[in-house]
Protein backbone atom coordinates (compact mmCIF):
# COMPACT_ATOMS: atom_id res chain seq x y z
CA UNK A 1 0.00 0.00 0.00
CA UNK A 2 1.16 3.39 -0.96
CA UNK A 3 2.06 5.85 2.16
CA UNK A 4 -0.10 8.84 1.89
CA UNK A 5 1.97 12.51 2.36
CA UNK A 6 1.57 14.82 5.18
CA UNK A 7 2.96 18.30 4.47
CA UNK A 8 3.85 20.77 7.46
CA UNK A 9 3.85 24.58 6.16
CA UNK A 10 3.49 27.82 7.92
CA UNK A 11 5.65 30.85 7.98
CA UNK A 12 9.31 31.16 9.22
CA UNK A 13 9.97 30.10 12.95
CA UNK A 14 6.60 28.89 14.04
CA UNK A 15 8.05 25.56 15.03
CA UNK A 16 7.22 23.33 11.74
CA UNK A 17 10.89 21.39 12.16
CA UNK A 18 10.07 21.08 15.98
CA UNK A 19 6.75 19.24 15.54
CA UNK A 20 8.03 17.46 12.62
CA UNK A 21 10.86 16.04 14.72
CA UNK A 22 8.18 15.11 17.51
CA UNK A 23 5.68 13.49 14.73
CA UNK A 24 8.98 11.25 13.38
CA UNK A 25 10.42 10.26 16.98
CA UNK A 26 13.34 8.53 17.18
CA UNK A 27 13.38 7.37 13.57
CA UNK A 28 16.12 9.92 12.92
CA UNK A 29 18.52 7.64 14.47
CA UNK A 30 18.45 4.86 12.13
CA UNK A 31 21.29 6.19 10.08
CA UNK A 32 23.53 7.54 13.27
CA UNK A 33 26.02 4.83 13.09
CA UNK A 34 26.41 4.65 9.50
CA UNK A 35 29.73 7.27 8.10
CA UNK A 36 29.50 9.48 5.50
CA UNK A 37 25.46 9.80 5.36
CA UNK A 38 23.79 13.27 5.68
CA UNK A 39 20.88 13.24 8.45
CA UNK A 40 19.75 16.58 7.89
CA UNK A 41 16.15 15.87 7.06
CA UNK A 42 12.72 16.87 5.51
CA UNK A 43 11.05 14.15 5.02
CA UNK A 44 10.42 10.97 7.26
CA UNK A 45 8.13 8.62 8.93
CA UNK A 46 5.07 8.79 11.26
CA UNK A 47 3.28 6.28 12.26
CA UNK A 48 -0.13 6.76 14.74
CA UNK A 49 -2.90 4.13 15.52
CA UNK A 50 -1.58 1.84 13.18
CA UNK A 51 -1.30 4.06 10.13
CA UNK A 52 1.35 4.76 8.55
CA UNK A 53 2.49 8.20 6.53
CA UNK A 54 5.03 10.24 4.71
CA UNK A 55 5.55 13.40 6.59
CA UNK A 56 7.80 16.27 5.08
CA UNK A 57 8.86 19.36 6.95
CA UNK A 58 8.93 22.64 4.52
CA UNK A 59 11.00 24.48 6.64
CA UNK A 60 13.59 22.21 5.81
CA UNK A 61 13.32 23.21 1.73
CA UNK A 62 15.94 25.78 1.25
CA UNK A 63 14.62 28.41 -1.45
CA UNK A 64 16.68 31.09 -2.97
CA UNK A 65 18.15 33.39 -0.77
CA UNK A 66 17.36 35.96 -3.18
CA UNK A 67 13.68 35.26 -2.54
CA UNK A 68 11.74 37.69 -0.34
CA UNK A 69 10.10 35.64 2.71
CA UNK A 70 6.66 36.06 1.59
CA UNK A 71 7.11 34.80 -1.59
CA UNK A 72 9.25 31.98 0.15
CA UNK A 73 6.50 30.87 1.87
CA UNK A 74 4.12 31.06 -0.42
CA UNK A 75 6.77 28.89 -3.21
CA UNK A 76 6.93 25.79 -0.04
CA UNK A 77 3.15 25.94 0.34
CA UNK A 78 2.78 25.60 -3.43
CA UNK A 79 4.91 22.49 -2.75
CA UNK A 80 3.09 21.55 -0.19
CA UNK A 81 -0.55 21.69 -2.23
CA UNK A 82 1.16 19.84 -4.79
CA UNK A 83 2.27 16.82 -3.66
CA UNK A 84 0.68 16.48 0.21
CA UNK A 85 -2.67 14.40 0.87
CA UNK A 86 -3.08 15.81 3.80
CA UNK A 87 -1.26 19.42 4.93
CA UNK A 88 -0.81 20.64 8.80
CA UNK A 89 -1.15 24.56 8.74
CA UNK A 90 0.99 25.51 11.56
CA UNK A 91 0.80 28.75 13.24
CA UNK A 92 2.43 30.30 16.49
CA UNK A 93 0.08 30.78 19.38
CA UNK A 94 2.86 34.40 20.80
CA UNK A 95 2.43 35.83 17.62
CA UNK A 96 -1.18 35.56 16.78
CA UNK A 97 -2.97 36.02 13.18
CA UNK A 98 -0.23 37.73 11.23
CA UNK A 99 -0.12 38.75 6.88
CA UNK A 100 1.85 35.92 6.25
CA UNK A 101 -0.53 33.36 7.93
CA UNK A 102 -3.57 35.09 6.32
CA UNK A 103 -1.58 34.60 3.09
CA UNK A 104 -0.97 30.87 3.01
CA UNK A 105 -4.36 30.52 4.12
CA UNK A 106 -5.76 31.88 1.17
CA UNK A 107 -3.45 29.69 -0.74
CA UNK A 108 -4.60 26.87 0.95
CA UNK A 109 -8.13 27.40 1.15
CA UNK A 110 -8.30 27.27 -2.58
CA UNK A 111 -6.66 24.27 -2.32
CA UNK A 112 -9.18 21.73 -2.04
CA UNK A 113 -6.90 19.77 0.07
CA UNK A 114 -8.24 18.17 3.48
CA UNK A 115 -6.16 20.85 6.17
CA UNK A 116 -5.07 20.46 9.64
CA UNK A 117 -4.88 24.35 11.47
CA UNK A 118 -2.18 23.62 14.30
CA UNK A 119 -1.39 26.53 16.65
CA UNK A 120 2.03 25.99 18.14
CA UNK A 121 3.92 27.23 21.10
CA UNK A 122 1.15 27.16 23.35
CA UNK A 123 3.49 26.03 26.27
CA UNK A 124 1.33 27.15 29.30
CA UNK A 125 -2.54 27.46 29.73
CA UNK A 126 -2.52 31.45 29.73
CA UNK A 127 -1.86 31.20 26.41
CA UNK A 128 -4.77 29.03 25.51
CA UNK A 129 -6.56 31.99 24.99
CA UNK A 130 -4.73 33.63 22.30
CA UNK A 131 -6.13 30.01 20.00
CA UNK A 132 -9.28 31.31 19.51
CA UNK A 133 -8.07 34.38 17.09
CA UNK A 134 -7.34 31.51 14.75
CA UNK A 135 -11.05 30.53 14.02
CA UNK A 136 -10.53 33.42 11.58
CA UNK A 137 -8.65 31.69 9.53
CA UNK A 138 -11.98 29.52 8.39
CA UNK A 139 -10.30 25.72 8.85
CA UNK A 140 -12.41 24.95 12.07
CA UNK A 141 -10.91 24.45 14.95
CA UNK A 142 -6.98 25.08 16.10
CA UNK A 143 -5.52 22.31 17.41
CA UNK A 144 -2.63 23.86 20.30
CA UNK A 145 0.19 22.25 20.73
CA UNK A 146 3.66 23.06 22.11
CA UNK A 147 6.29 21.40 20.37
CA UNK A 148 9.00 22.31 23.19
CA UNK A 149 7.16 20.25 25.61
CA UNK A 150 5.40 17.69 23.41
CA UNK A 151 1.65 18.48 24.72
CA UNK A 152 -1.21 17.87 22.41
CA UNK A 153 0.94 16.49 19.58
CA UNK A 154 -1.29 13.32 19.81
CA UNK A 155 -4.36 15.62 18.76
CA UNK A 156 -2.56 16.89 16.23
CA UNK A 157 -1.64 12.99 15.22
CA UNK A 158 -5.47 11.94 15.56
CA UNK A 159 -7.04 14.40 13.59
CA UNK A 160 -4.18 14.38 10.99
CA UNK A 161 -4.85 10.33 10.97
CA UNK A 162 -8.71 11.11 10.30
CA UNK A 163 -7.74 12.97 7.21
CA UNK A 164 -5.55 10.55 5.67
CA UNK A 165 -7.00 8.72 2.34
CA UNK A 166 -6.73 5.13 1.47
CA UNK A 167 -4.17 5.24 -1.43
CA UNK A 168 -4.35 2.18 -4.09
CA UNK A 169 -1.79 1.18 -5.67
CA UNK A 170 -0.77 -0.73 -8.89
CA UNK A 171 -0.59 -4.05 -8.10
CA UNK A 172 2.46 -6.13 -9.90
CA UNK A 173 3.29 -9.67 -9.73
CA UNK A 174 6.77 -10.76 -7.77
CA UNK A 175 8.63 -11.76 -10.59
CA UNK A 176 8.45 -8.04 -11.97
CA UNK A 177 11.49 -5.58 -10.86
CA UNK A 178 10.42 -2.41 -10.21
CA UNK A 179 12.92 0.10 -10.90
CA UNK A 180 13.15 4.17 -9.65
CA UNK A 181 15.19 6.18 -11.10
CA UNK A 182 15.85 9.16 -8.48
CA UNK A 183 18.32 12.08 -8.21
CA UNK A 184 18.40 15.95 -8.37
CA UNK A 185 17.39 18.16 -11.20
CA UNK A 186 19.26 17.60 -14.42
CA UNK A 187 20.94 14.46 -13.95
CA UNK A 188 19.24 13.65 -17.40
CA UNK A 189 16.36 10.78 -15.73
CA UNK A 190 13.67 10.83 -18.47
CA UNK A 191 16.56 10.73 -20.68
CA UNK A 192 17.71 7.76 -19.43
CA UNK A 193 14.45 6.37 -19.50
CA UNK A 194 13.81 6.78 -23.40
CA UNK A 195 17.41 5.37 -23.56
CA UNK A 196 16.71 2.05 -21.76
CA UNK A 197 12.95 1.68 -23.48
CA UNK A 198 14.56 2.53 -26.88
CA UNK A 199 12.74 0.93 -30.05
CA UNK A 200 12.21 -2.68 -28.14
CA UNK A 201 9.83 -1.24 -25.87
CA UNK A 202 7.35 -4.30 -25.86
CA UNK A 203 4.50 -2.15 -23.81
CA UNK A 204 3.63 0.98 -25.19
CA UNK A 205 0.85 2.18 -22.48
CA UNK A 206 1.87 4.51 -19.50
CA UNK A 207 0.36 3.80 -16.15
CA UNK A 208 -0.98 5.86 -13.39
CA UNK A 209 1.28 3.83 -10.22
CA UNK A 210 -0.25 5.72 -7.81
CA UNK A 211 -2.84 8.40 -6.98
CA UNK A 212 -0.30 10.88 -6.88
CA UNK A 213 1.14 10.84 -10.93
CA UNK A 214 3.64 9.12 -10.96
CA UNK A 215 4.85 7.37 -14.27
CA UNK A 216 4.78 3.79 -14.85
CA UNK A 217 6.23 2.69 -17.23
CA UNK A 218 5.98 -1.92 -18.23
CA UNK A 219 8.46 -3.36 -20.08
CA UNK A 220 10.19 -6.78 -21.08
CA UNK A 221 13.61 -7.63 -21.98
CA UNK A 222 15.37 -10.65 -22.30
CA UNK A 223 12.29 -12.53 -20.72
CA UNK A 224 12.23 -10.36 -17.73
CA UNK A 225 9.53 -8.32 -16.85
CA UNK A 226 10.30 -4.54 -15.97
CA UNK A 227 8.46 -1.54 -14.24
CA UNK A 228 10.21 2.17 -14.27
CA UNK A 229 8.86 4.31 -11.84
CA UNK A 230 9.80 7.42 -13.29
CA UNK A 231 9.68 10.86 -10.90
CA UNK A 232 11.06 12.76 -13.91
CA UNK A 233 7.83 12.90 -15.82
CA UNK A 234 5.80 14.72 -13.10
CA UNK A 235 4.66 17.96 -12.57
CA UNK A 236 6.80 21.12 -13.42
CA UNK A 237 5.71 24.60 -13.13
CA UNK A 238 7.41 27.22 -13.14
CA UNK A 239 11.08 28.39 -11.30
CA UNK A 240 9.89 26.96 -7.63
CA UNK A 241 11.13 23.80 -9.21
CA UNK A 242 14.80 24.82 -10.42
CA UNK A 243 15.36 27.28 -6.79
CA UNK A 244 14.59 24.27 -4.55
CA UNK A 245 16.77 21.68 -4.65
CA UNK A 246 15.74 19.76 -2.23
CA UNK A 247 12.47 19.26 -3.63
CA UNK A 248 13.62 16.30 -5.29
CA UNK A 249 13.58 14.43 -2.35
CA UNK A 250 10.34 14.60 -1.84
CA UNK A 251 9.58 13.65 -5.46
CA UNK A 252 12.37 10.83 -4.87
CA UNK A 253 10.46 9.24 -2.10
CA UNK A 254 7.74 8.48 -3.85
CA UNK A 255 9.37 6.20 -6.14
CA UNK A 256 11.93 4.80 -3.34
CA UNK A 257 8.91 3.42 -1.31
CA UNK A 258 7.09 1.69 -4.41
CA UNK A 259 10.67 0.18 -5.74
CA UNK A 260 12.60 -3.09 -5.73
CA UNK A 261 16.00 -1.65 -7.38
CA UNK A 262 16.92 2.11 -6.76
CA UNK A 263 19.08 4.00 -10.07
CA UNK A 264 20.77 6.85 -8.12
CA UNK A 265 21.57 9.09 -11.14
CA UNK A 266 25.13 11.22 -10.65
CA UNK A 267 25.95 13.99 -13.25
CA UNK A 268 28.97 12.69 -14.81
CA UNK A 269 30.10 15.88 -16.00
CA UNK A 270 29.57 17.99 -12.97
CA UNK A 271 30.60 15.28 -10.11
CA UNK A 272 29.24 14.69 -6.93
CA UNK A 273 27.68 17.10 -4.70
CA UNK A 274 25.87 17.21 -1.23
CA UNK A 275 22.43 16.45 -2.58
CA UNK A 276 22.92 13.82 -4.28
CA UNK A 277 23.93 12.22 -0.87
CA UNK A 278 20.92 13.12 0.65
CA UNK A 279 18.93 11.06 -2.30
CA UNK A 280 20.76 8.41 -2.28
CA UNK A 281 20.48 8.37 1.82
CA UNK A 282 17.05 7.68 1.42
CA UNK A 283 17.43 4.62 -0.86
CA UNK A 284 19.80 3.42 2.03
CA UNK A 285 17.39 4.05 4.98
CA UNK A 286 14.33 2.65 2.66
CA UNK A 287 16.62 -0.46 2.24
CA UNK A 288 16.03 -0.75 -1.47
CA UNK A 289 19.07 -2.59 -3.33
CA UNK A 290 20.86 0.27 -5.73
CA UNK A 291 22.62 1.05 -8.36
CA UNK A 292 25.25 4.63 -8.85
CA UNK A 293 24.54 5.48 -12.60
CA UNK A 294 27.12 7.63 -13.42
CA UNK A 295 24.75 9.52 -16.92
CA UNK A 296 26.69 12.24 -19.48
CA UNK A 297 29.82 10.03 -19.58
CA UNK A 298 29.97 11.38 -23.16
CA UNK A 299 30.76 14.40 -22.61
CA UNK A 300 33.46 13.77 -19.37
CA UNK A 301 37.36 14.19 -21.00
CA UNK A 302 38.70 10.81 -20.04
CA UNK A 303 41.82 9.20 -19.82
CA UNK A 304 42.69 5.40 -18.72
CA UNK A 305 42.07 6.07 -15.00
CA UNK A 306 39.23 8.08 -15.49
CA UNK A 307 36.31 6.01 -14.69
CA UNK A 308 38.46 4.22 -11.85
CA UNK A 309 39.48 7.82 -10.36
CA UNK A 310 35.39 8.63 -10.43
CA UNK A 311 34.17 4.92 -8.52
CA UNK A 312 36.77 5.92 -6.12
CA UNK A 313 35.15 9.02 -5.59
CA UNK A 314 31.72 7.64 -5.34
CA UNK A 315 33.18 5.20 -2.62
CA UNK A 316 34.98 7.99 -0.83
CA UNK A 317 31.56 10.35 -0.66
CA UNK A 318 28.68 7.07 -0.07
CA UNK A 319 30.91 5.32 2.88
CA UNK A 320 27.16 3.87 3.24
CA UNK A 321 26.43 2.40 0.14
CA UNK A 322 29.82 0.91 -0.45
CA UNK A 323 27.22 -1.95 -1.50
CA UNK A 324 26.06 -1.10 -4.45
CA UNK A 325 27.44 -1.31 -8.24
CA UNK A 326 28.55 1.88 -10.43
CA UNK A 327 27.61 2.12 -14.05
CA UNK A 328 28.56 4.53 -16.75
CA UNK A 329 26.96 5.54 -19.63
CA UNK A 330 25.16 8.03 -21.87
CA UNK A 331 21.98 8.49 -22.26
CA UNK A 332 21.96 10.89 -25.10
CA UNK A 333 24.29 9.11 -27.20
CA UNK A 334 23.38 5.41 -25.51
CA UNK A 335 26.62 4.35 -24.88
CA UNK A 336 27.27 1.98 -22.07
CA UNK A 337 23.14 1.67 -21.67
CA UNK A 338 22.91 -1.83 -22.36
CA UNK A 339 24.61 -2.73 -19.44
CA UNK A 340 22.61 -1.46 -17.45
CA UNK A 341 19.88 -3.82 -16.89
CA UNK A 342 21.82 -6.82 -16.09
CA UNK A 343 23.17 -4.98 -13.23
CA UNK A 344 19.70 -4.23 -12.18
CA UNK A 345 18.65 -7.94 -12.22
CA UNK A 346 21.56 -9.21 -10.92
CA UNK A 347 21.08 -6.76 -7.67
CA UNK A 348 17.15 -7.58 -7.91
CA UNK A 349 18.39 -11.21 -7.01
CA UNK A 350 20.84 -9.97 -4.19
CA UNK A 351 17.50 -8.16 -2.59
CA UNK A 352 15.63 -11.09 -2.30
CA UNK A 353 18.71 -14.04 -1.49
CA UNK A 354 17.84 -16.21 0.88
CA UNK A 355 20.81 -17.69 3.11
CA UNK A 356 20.02 -21.33 5.02
CA UNK A 357 20.96 -20.65 8.81
CA UNK A 358 23.40 -23.53 9.34
CA UNK A 359 25.47 -21.57 6.65
CA UNK A 360 24.84 -18.17 8.22
CA UNK A 361 26.43 -19.74 11.71
CA UNK A 362 29.15 -21.60 10.11
CA UNK A 363 30.66 -18.31 8.35
CA UNK A 364 29.69 -16.34 11.87
CA UNK A 365 31.44 -18.86 14.55
CA UNK A 366 34.70 -18.99 11.61
CA UNK A 367 34.08 -14.87 12.16
CA UNK A 368 34.18 -15.45 15.95
CA UNK A 369 37.25 -17.81 15.70
CA UNK A 370 39.49 -15.07 13.76
CA UNK A 371 38.76 -11.79 16.00
CA UNK A 372 36.03 -13.15 19.03
CA UNK A 373 34.03 -10.05 20.06
CA UNK A 374 36.14 -7.55 22.63
CA UNK A 375 34.99 -7.24 25.93
CA UNK A 376 32.78 -4.26 27.63
CA UNK A 377 34.01 -3.27 31.55
CA UNK A 378 34.98 -7.45 31.91
CA UNK A 379 31.63 -8.86 29.95
CA UNK A 380 31.91 -10.41 26.85
CA UNK A 381 29.13 -10.61 24.17
CA UNK A 382 28.72 -14.31 23.37
CA UNK A 383 26.83 -14.71 19.93
CA UNK A 384 24.35 -17.91 20.33
CA UNK A 385 22.85 -17.84 16.88
CA UNK A 386 21.86 -15.99 13.23
CA UNK A 387 19.23 -16.20 11.67
CA UNK A 388 17.93 -14.88 8.54
CA UNK A 389 14.38 -13.53 9.08
CA UNK A 390 13.04 -11.23 6.16
CA UNK A 391 14.31 -10.50 2.18
CA UNK A 392 13.87 -7.22 0.47
CA UNK A 393 16.54 -6.26 2.02
CA UNK A 394 17.71 -9.12 3.50
CA UNK A 395 17.32 -8.82 7.50
CA UNK A 396 19.31 -10.87 10.32
CA UNK A 397 19.14 -11.10 13.40
CA UNK A 398 21.83 -12.06 16.08
CA UNK A 399 20.85 -13.56 19.31
CA UNK A 400 22.94 -12.60 21.73
CA UNK A 401 23.52 -12.74 26.07
CA UNK A 402 23.39 -8.98 26.11
CA UNK A 403 22.68 -6.54 22.95
CA UNK A 404 24.00 -4.04 24.54
CA UNK A 405 27.55 -5.91 24.00
CA UNK A 406 27.45 -5.35 20.61
CA UNK A 407 29.28 -3.04 19.81
CA UNK A 408 28.87 -0.81 16.05
CA UNK A 409 32.07 -1.45 14.69
CA UNK A 410 32.03 -5.43 15.62
CA UNK A 411 28.54 -5.39 13.73
CA UNK A 412 29.85 -4.16 10.58
CA UNK A 413 32.96 -6.58 10.61
CA UNK A 414 30.07 -9.01 11.06
CA UNK A 415 28.32 -7.73 7.81
CA UNK A 416 31.14 -7.86 6.04
CA UNK A 417 31.87 -11.12 6.53
CA UNK A 418 28.72 -12.23 5.77
CA UNK A 419 28.55 -9.97 2.83
CA UNK A 420 32.18 -11.57 0.99
CA UNK A 421 30.58 -15.55 2.08
CA UNK A 422 27.24 -14.93 0.12
CA UNK A 423 27.74 -11.62 -2.27
CA UNK A 424 25.17 -9.69 -1.46
CA UNK A 425 26.34 -7.09 -3.85
CA UNK A 426 23.87 -4.27 -4.49
CA UNK A 427 21.48 -5.09 -1.57
CA UNK A 428 21.75 -3.54 2.11
CA UNK A 429 21.73 -5.93 5.08
CA UNK A 430 19.73 -5.24 7.96
CA UNK A 431 21.51 -7.09 11.42
CA UNK A 432 19.92 -6.54 14.63
CA UNK A 433 21.27 -7.56 17.63
CA UNK A 434 18.37 -9.57 20.18
CA UNK A 435 18.80 -11.24 23.48
CA UNK A 436 18.20 -14.74 23.47
CA UNK A 437 14.99 -15.55 25.13
CA UNK A 438 16.53 -18.19 27.93
CA UNK A 439 19.20 -15.55 28.74
CA UNK A 440 19.23 -14.20 32.04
Amino acid sequence: MARPVVAIVGRPNVGKSTIFNRIIGDRLAIVEDKPGITRDRIYGIGEWNGKSFSIIDTGGIELDDQEPILKSIRMQAELAIEEADVIVFMCDAKDGVTGSDEEVANLLYRSGKPIVLSVNKVDNLGRMDNIYEFYNLGFGEPIAVSGSHGTGVGDLLDEIVNKLPDLEEEEYDEDIIRVALIGRPNVGKSSLVNAILGEERVIVSDVAGTTRDAIDTPFERDGQRYVLIDTAGMRKRGKVYETTEKYSVMRAMKAIERADVVLVLINGEEGIIEQDKHIAGYAYEAGKASVFVVNKWDVVVKDDKTMQNFEQKIRDHFLFMTYAPVVFLSAKTKQRVHKLLPVVQHVADHHTKRVQTHLLNDVVSDAIAINPPPTDKGRRLRINYVTQVAVKPPTIVVFVNDPDLMHFSYERYLENKIRAAFDFEGTPIRLFTRRKSDEG
